[in-house]
């Protein structure tokens, strides 16, 4: 059953999360760790204040979307929380996309400010000039071009004094970009309660976040799962965070934690299939937690047998902000997702949204209120994925009779590389754009760990001729179109692809493997 919040009718987010701390005397506790560099919650609260009144004095207001295109450092937490004191809200963008995402994101957001990492401009200049609605960029990190106002120059002066912003529990809060299987990335629009939910139902009750706990998540902060274990999970406990700017590669996570030695660690199967192929020790960490894709039962042995610490793996979506079903520390069940996590509901339905029984494969449904109020400007969308209460997640599972929940797959044939949601349709079209490529078909395929990447079934033209070069060219091509990701981990060549009568690719054939 759901949880009832008790939130007075004016409610800020970022005065729960953040000012909370400094009147409840956490003031001078450590709130951020960062490389060598720590804020306390006093130290966030006053760079929160003076990012928040820098956005007013460019003339920002209540509902003004900001967007943020930082790397995980202590300006992170800083930024949004700033822009959502104001009663404006903050833009959580994936830094590892390409130009024409942004200019997307961008255009489709209506974003009137950009903060943006002084190491990322590179993505960015490109499409400057075709921003239809973003009047100001500020530079963080870094100095700034001509065109843009350094970050220094943009808090120059501002007070470190700020009153929220008068929001309610209903307002919105913030944006997090969801990848559809069909057609362009969705803003699902949260509120102002959505995270105090969270954070009561997943953070109190499964990971039970304490104040004396230290959250490392190599998930970054533009994800729902990196926003939730590394800024308002610990923040809502008065807990301590640590953020890592850097690629999250075995190495630099083994050193972080030996650094900082956090007592919640959050991952996704595939850094702990590749952190198990590395040394490291996990000194400190009480609980480690995967997410963002089903996490194989032969990681969880091996990490277990390694390091003697449990892996709570769990699902969630950018719709519903975090987790929603999950395993526990105490009863973990591997191979499963876990079961359903206090303050959330779910049901198996049919094509019909009629019930089934345990041991049958359906579709998921989720009711909670965590849930977002809808995607911004997908009207059709927003209508078939919202069904009053509950949402469709247009996930497979099944549910067996102790009421753990089974993955199977999607509805669709998005795939989930690394816990990001990648489109075969996106790769098809990047692919079917080198010179040599006839035809071509992107399914999901798994690796030595059972992990899900991409392969790609190739039609040639003729004049070209199927070979290791050309297989590594094709590869080399796509990692520079798209996200690093997205590229096929596998290339087959093969004559004609298998198609319906109607010319529709058979991708339960190509699945198979029987192309």
């Amino acid at each position: 059953m759901g949880i009832e919040l008790e939130l007075p009718a004016q409610f800020n987010a970022a005065d729960f999360f953040v000012d909370r701390n400094v009147r409840e005397g956490r003031g001078e506790k450590t709130a951020v760790l960062c490389e060598d560099r720590s804020l306390t919650y006093s130290q966030v609260q006053a760079g929160m204040n003076r990012i928040g009144n820098g956005l007013k004095g460019l003339g920002v207001r209540m509902e003004d979307r900001v967007a943020l295109l930082l790397l995980d450092t202590e300006v992170y937490p800083q930024a949004f929380f700033g822009a959502i004191k104001t009663g404006a809200v903050p833009i959580c963008l994936n830094t590892l996309m390409r130009p024409k995402d942004y200019l997307y994101f961008l255009n489709d957001s209506r974003a009137r400010v950009l903060l943006v990492d002084a190491s990322l401009l590179d993505v960015f200049d490109p499409i400057r000039k075709e921003l239809r609605f973003l009047e100001h960029t500020i530079v963080v990190n870094g100095p700034a071009p001509e065109w843009a106002l350094s970050f220094d120059r943009f808090v120059e002066g501002s007070s470190s004094r700020l009153e929220p912003a008068p929001t309610g529990p209903d307002d919105s809060c913030f944006w997090l970009y969801s990848s559809g299987s069909t057609g362009s990335p969705k803003g699902a629009i949260h509120l102002q309660h959505d995270m105090v939910y969270c954070s009561e139902t997943y953070g109190k009750q499964v990971l039970g976040v304490r104040e004396d706990d230290v959250c490392f998540s190599a998930a970054k902060l533009f994800f729902a799962y990196g926003l939730g274990n590394g800024l308002y999970f610990p923040f809502s406990a008065g807990a301590t965070t640590v953020l890592m700017p850097v690629r999250p590669t075995p190495a630099s996570v083994y050193e972080t934690i030996r650094r900082h030695r956090p007592t919640l660690f959050f991952g996704v199967p595939t850094l702990y299939a590749s952190m198990l192929q590395a040394e490291g020790s996990l000194d400190g960490v009480r609980l480690c937690v995967s997410a963002g894709e089903a996490l194989p039962a032969d990681i969880l042995r091996r990490w277990v047998e390694r390091h003697h610490v449990q892996i709570s793996d769990g699902i969630g979506s950018t719709e519903i902000a975090h987790i929603f079903i999950s395993n526990s520390a105490e009863n973990i069940k591997p191979g499963s997702s876990g079961k359903i996590v206090p303050g959330y509901e779910a049901r198996i339905v049919d094509e019909n949204f009629q019930d089934l029984p345990p041991g049958q494969i359906g579709t998921l449904l989720i009711k909670g209120d965590s849930i977002c109020s809808g995607y911004w400007n997908k009207h059709e969308k927003t209508k078939s994925t919202f069904l009053g209460e509950w949402i469709n997640t247009d996930d497979k599972y099944y549910r067996d009779e102790e009421g753990y929940f089974y993955y199977v797959g999607r509805s669709n044939d998005m795939l989930k590389v690394g816990g990001i949601w990648v489109s075969p349709v996106e790769v098809e079209s990047c692919l079917i754009a080198h010179p040599a490529v006839l035809e071509c078909a992107v399914v999901g395929a798994t690796d030595k760990d059972d992990l899900v990447k991409p392969k790609a079934f190739l039609v040639l033209k003729e004049g070209y001729t199927a070979g290791p070069e050309l297989e590594q060219e094709i590869k080399e091509y796509v990692k520079k179109q798209l996200a690093h990701y997205k590229f096929p981990r596998w290339i087959v060549f093969v004559d004609e692809l298998p198609k319906t009568a109607t010319g529709k690719v058979k991708r339960f054939e190509l699945r198979k493997g029987q192309a």
